[in-house]
Formats: C-alpha cells, sequence, structure tokens
C-alpha cells in the first residue's frame, strides 16, 4: 500500500494524506495499524452482519415447531416477554427470511369460483 510504504520511509501522516488524497484520520489509522501489528490489508467496509436474534435461534425455531400458527405478532410478544428481546415485526419477518424460513397461507379462492360450474 502506497500510503504505508511513504509513511515507513519517513513521511508524516499529514503528508502522505495530502500525497495520495486520503483523509488526514484514514492515514493515521491505518499507519497506527501497521505500526501496532503489521495489518497492511484493507478491512471489511460497512456496518458488521449479525443481528440480536442470532443468540435467540433456538427459541425462535421451537416456537415455530410447537406452533406452526403462530404469527409473528405473538412471537415478538413472547421475545419480549420471555428472553427480554425488544424487537419489530419487520425484522422478525426479514431475519426468518434469510434462515430460509417462509409462511404463505393458501390464496383464497376468488368469489366467482367457489362452486364448480359445468
Amino acid at each position: 500500500m502506497r500510503v504505508l510504504d511513504a509513511a515507513a520511509a519517513g513521511a508524516s501522516a499529514r503528508s502522505v494524506a495530502a500525497r495520495f488524497g486520503v483523509g488526514v484520520s484514514t492515514a493515521i489509522v491505518w499507519i497506527r495499524r501497521a505500526r501496532e501489528n503489521g495489518e497492511r490489508s484493507a478491512r471489511r467496509q460497512g456496518k458488521p452482519r449479525g443481528s440480536r436474534l442470532d443468540a435467540h435461534e433456538t427459541f425462535v425455531v421451537a416456537m415455530i415447531e410447537a406452533n406452526k400458527d403462530v404469527t409473528l405478532n405473538e412471537m415478538v410478544e413472547r421475545l419480549a416477554a420471555e428472553r427480554s428481546v425488544c424487537i419489530g415485526r419487520s425484522a422478525l419477518s426479514a431475519w426468518l427470511r434469510g434462515r430460509g424460513w417462509t409462511f404463505k397461507k393458501s390464496p383464497r379462492m376468488h368469489w366467482s369460483r367457489t362452486v364448480l360450474m359445468s
């Protein structure tokens, strides 16, 4: 990495940041990491993946297995009451969909198709 090579050659973090067009604080952090533990590769960008529900996965699966018709609202209420996990219904739905749990009710027939016609 050019920033780290220039800093190792004796340039200051501020001058290296200006020379290569990166933020001063970014250059300082990169140089500090290289000096402290030899880290020279970029870290993963963005927010760390994970959910508050990951620790309670067995509890959620047990709720579903015990009652196949459990609603998202009921699951949210039980999580809050029994596990002190405050989470929204849509967040729970997204978490379940991410693990392959989908709940689809069979569609109702159209009103004109309730009786077989000859």
